[in-house]
Order: structure tokens, then sequence, then C-alpha cells
């Protein structure tokens, strides 16, 4: 996830179950044991294009009256930012401690929480002032983290879900996510759209559309070629950021590092 990109060959992202929960220190997973998914496949149209911060190891991104929010992580230079979505601009932020690896985040009414990557904390701050109000400890590692407006759902890298009480951050239910019979692991940043849990696998191209009620991936969206391998200039630029206009109905997708922040369409493939 964080320290190492797998083949940029890679065209499948499964790991078959008896591979479910190996897992070097660094989230090196390797690229054997892989299978072809199971679930339906969609493309993408690009609608816009937009400038994007090359220093911004993204990882956790939502959207908020008309302006991007953007976690970020590495030691020291992990932050969450509110950027504006036009220019790329970054117009706020606040810096983590140099001890923490920044992770997802997501808006819970007024407040901001960020998870963090191996420090078992998360942080909340005030959505407006950046002020941090509060922490709290999970139990697992911290990588993505989004709501479906009554429970957060929270990822781990693993192939499983959890679901926390948003006030409390005690867990509530926990979901393994499948495609068909098999663990898909490595879930990563999530964001909430319509009804379905949307998770970029780290190290791939691909998005899994998952069912909060079964944890089986509904569908997948392939984002092969979104942005050309010549502009990953750091082996470290992989695919990871999504969110939703609920309001415009638009879909934003981008990676750790890149150049470009994306508005895009599905297209069903055949």
């Amino acid at each position: 996830m964080h320290q190492r990109l797998i083949s940029a060959s890679l065209a499948v992202i499964v790991l078959v179950a008896s591979a479910c929960g190996i897992f070097e220190s660094e989230h090196h997973t390797k690229a054997e044991n892989l299978q072809p998914t199971q679930a339906p496949m969609y493309s993408y149209r690009i609608i816009n294009r937009y400038p994007h911060d090359t220093e911004a190891f993204t990882q956790g991104l939502f959207y908020h009256n008309g302006q991007l929010y953007e976690g970020t992580g590495w030691w020291g230079r992990s932050s969450i930012r509110r950027v504006d979505l036009e220019t790329g601009k970054v117009l706020q932020i606040y810096n983590l401690d140099k001890r923490y690896f920044g992770e997802g985040i997501v808006l819970w009414q007024d407040r901001i929480i960020q998870l963090t990557w191996k420090s078992n904390t998360g942080f909340v701050y005030d959505r407006d002032t950046f002020e941090k109000i509060n922490e709290f400890k999970y139990p697992t590692e911290g990588w993505g983290i989004t709501h479906d407006g009554k429970r957060l759902i929270m990822s781990d890298g693993t192939n499983i879900l959890y679901f926390w009480n948003p006030d409390s951050f005690q867990e509530i239910e926990k979901l393994q996510v499948r495609d068909g019979d098999t663990p898909v692991l490595r879930l990563n940043e999530l964001e909430y759209v319509k009804g379905e849990i949307w998770a970029n696998v780290w190290g791939t191209d691909f998005i899994a559309r998952i069912s909060p009620q079964t944890g089986q991936v509904l569908s997948w969206i392939d984002l092969t070629g979104l942005l050309d391998i010549a502009l990953r200039r750091d082996p470290n630029a992989v695919l990871n950021g999504i969110a939703y206009d609920e309001k415009g109905d638009r879909i934003f997708v981008t990676g750790k590092l890149w150049p470009t922040l994306f508005e895009i369409q599905l297209i069903p493939k055949p």
C-alpha cells in the first residue's frame, strides 16, 4: 500500500482464499495466487480533468460544498487539506505529527475523522477550522474510511470491512468482502455511493463496488489507462482516492502523487 508498487502489469485483483491474511510488514503482498474476477466489469469515460498536487500522497478523499477534502500520508508529510476543485490549490491544511502516517478521511456531520496506518490511532477535527478535538484507538491498521449515514465503515487492508458507531468508535459489525467465494484483499480507500461501498484495491487500477448487506462484489470498475504510465514517475504512484458529489451525481478519482484528478462516467463492458 505504501512502500512498494506491485507490477504495473497486474490485470487481476483477487487473491485466492488460501492467501487470506498473508501480509508482510509493509503490506507487500505478492502478485502470485491471483485469479480473474467473477463479477461484472465497468470501464470509464473521462468527463473532466483537474489539477492535483503531485506532492499529495493521497490516502482519503471526499467532496463537500463545492470543494475537495484530502487526507495525505507518508512519514513526515501527512496532512488533511481543503482543496479547490478547479485549480487544485490547497486552501487549508493541517499537518500531522511526524510520528503518524495519515490514512483515510471521512466527513461525519461537522467533523472530519482521520485514520492512521500503524499507530492504532484516529483523529477528529472540526470541519471548518481543522482544530483537533478528539482522538480514539482501534485494534487494527487503518486504511480507508467512509459512512452510510448511520455507521462509519473502515478498511484495514484485509478483506474485512468494520462498521463503527460514529460517536464512540466502537465496532458494531464486520463484513467479509468476497467476489463469489474468493476473499478480496487489500481494500483501501472507501466511498459510499448510492447504497454501495466503493473500495480501491491497493496496487491495482480497480475499484470494487461492494454490497454493504452481503459483502459481495457487485461489479468492478477497471480504470486501467486513466493516467498515462509515463506520468506515474514514482513507484508508489498508485490509483487511490474516490470522491462522490451526491448533489451533482459526479464521481472523482485520483492517485497518490498524481498530477490529475479525474471526473469519470462509468461504462458497462460487454
